[in-house]
């Protein structure tokens, strides 16, 4: 239905070893902004452009980084190295001017397995939970007074950006899958969370998604940290070539570091990991059984990384989150908005049931969901048609294209389709627009109730618009 995306070649890695001067394309992304920063602190000399005046413009400012609003060829005149993203096309004005001069030009892939080449560097890789398993892990080694560097997809709430170059010889890095980025990172340590479908415009199915990950697992110098719920992760773990080197958590009994008891409570989540080290109990701040889960694959590689487990269990009790992952964004008409980055069927279904499970809930769970990328839907539209059981009701938008090109007859009410398919009777509403999206939920949300939008595009502003109508007469917030 769609052309596949070519598989990701190696670039030679940039020297990084003494100081550069590095342009970013796109540094408003949440990507490219954090490796943008991190070259910064690292004491390189980095500018930036971006099509719009994003607010994430700020940390990459704040950080030291030059940031143009607009693309101009002049922007790349010094530049020893140009990095772009998926997103960015190679028609892109300061892309084309690098290569007439050329500059080195970069895939943000290359550029981030450059960074990592010249770190200690620990991926954390995965379908679902890797960027908070991320932050996780940097806060556990945090709170072991390890001055870590980071580089994750979203903002660390504690720290207020995606990245930190720090004083400590590891690296925490998010390995995103998704155009074959941590294929190429050359990691000493690699973190799974799960392996689901998704991104098969890169892969060509869920076997080659899994072989992937289990060469990067291969390549890795040091351990090799597995989440056995999952059955492709349980696959690798018992692979051959990877004896000694893995350590695995889960639920499951047999996991090195079991999580149990979990339970909900006002603030979050309270449970007990289980490992070597004896049963710690863990106070997490965070709504849903799956984070739990992956506290533990944090814990389990920060016992790898030599973080004692009293510290590293108890240095979570305060985590902030991570920008995007269940934020609770204020009420409408007494009832709590929550915004989520879930876009995969996995996600959408374990923040919903996260949503049901609040102890503020005394109302319905109003689902909101904007698709992402047309070839996404083009090919596991069908995937969604249980990822709302626990909603009483489900809005679903239009597809938000991320870069994509339409595709003839591939909308949101595909996914519409499925849901009806399979549970006719759910409460359905179908608004292509945003407009309209906000008017249906306004017009049935109740005191009481908790509505969480999700996805990966712009939805992130849906409870901006939602509150900016105000209150409905005779409610208060």
């Amino acid at each position: 239905m769609h052309d596949r995306t070519p598989r990701r070649a190696v670039e030679p890695i940039f020297d990084l070893s003494r100081p550069r001067h590095c342009h970013v394309v796109g540094v408003g992304g949440p990507g490219m902004g954090a490796i943008a920063i991190f070259l910064a602190e690292r004491g390189h000399i980095v500018t930036g452009s971006d099509m719009r005046d994003l607010p994430s413009l700020q940390s990459a400012r704040d950080a030291g980084v030059t940031v143009w609003v607009g693309h101009d060829s002049a922007h790349v005149s010094e530049a020893e190295a140009v990095t772009y993203s998926t997103a960015v096309p190679l028609t892109n004005i300061e892309v084309v001017q690098a290569s007439a001069q050329q500059t080195r030009v970069m895939h943000r892939a290359a550029m981030l397995a450059s960074i990592c080449a010249n770190e200690w560097s620990v991926g954390i890789a995965g379908t679902h939970g890797k960027t908070t398993t991320s932050a996780l892990l940097t806060t556990m080694l945090r709170g072991a007074e390890r001055d870590v560097s980071f580089i994750i997809g979203a903002d660390v709430l504690d720290t207020g950006s995606g990245a930190h170059a720090g004083c400590d010889q590891v690296l925490v890095v998010e390995a995103d899958e998704s155009d074959g980025t941590a294929e190429v990172l050359p990691l000493r340590a690699l973190l799974i969370t799960n392996i689901d479908m998704d991104h098969l415009d890169y892969f060509a199915n869920l076997d080659e998604m899994e072989e992937s990950f289990l060469q990067m697992a291969i390549r890795a110098e040091g351990p090799v940290v597995l989440c056995i719920d999952d059955p492709r992760c349980r696959r690798i773990a018992s692979h051959p070539t990877l004896a000694g080197r893995v350590i695995t958590y889960g639920t499951w009994n047999d996991a090195d570091v079991h999580v149990a008891s979990v339970v909900t409570t006002e603030t979050g989540l309270d449970f007990a990991v289980a490992s070597s080290k004896g049963m710690h109990q863990v106070s997490l701040p965070l709504r849903g059984a799956h984070n739990a889960t992956n506290c533990a694959g944090a814990f389990a590689m920060a016992l790898a990384l030599g973080v004692d487990a009293n510290i590293a269990s108890r240095a979570v009790a305060n985590f902030g989150g991570v920008d995007r992952r269940f934020v609770e964004r204020g009420t409408f008409n007494r009832a709590l908005l929550v915004d989520d980055y879930a876009h995969l069927p996995a996600e959408i279904d374990a923040v919903v049931l996260a949503a049901r499970e609040h102890p503020r809930r005394k109302g319905r769970v109003i689902a909101v969901f904007q698709p992402n990328r047309f070839h996404r839907i083009a090919a596991m539209a069908d995937a969604y048609a249980d990822a709302f059981v626990n909603a009483d009701i489900v809005a679903i938008t239009d597809i938000y294209a991320s870069g994509t090109s339409p595709i003839e007859g591939v909308t949101g009410k595909l996914v519409v389709d499925e849901v009806l398919k399979s549970k006719p009777d759910t409460n359905m509403i179908w608004a292509p627009t945003r407009e309209e999206l906000v008017e249906a939920v306004a017009q049935v949300v109740k005191p009481g109730d908790i509505c969480i939008s999700m996805g990966c595009g712009d939805i992130e502003t849906f409870p901006d618009d939602l509150l900016s109508r105000g209150e409905r007469p005779g409610n208060a917030t």
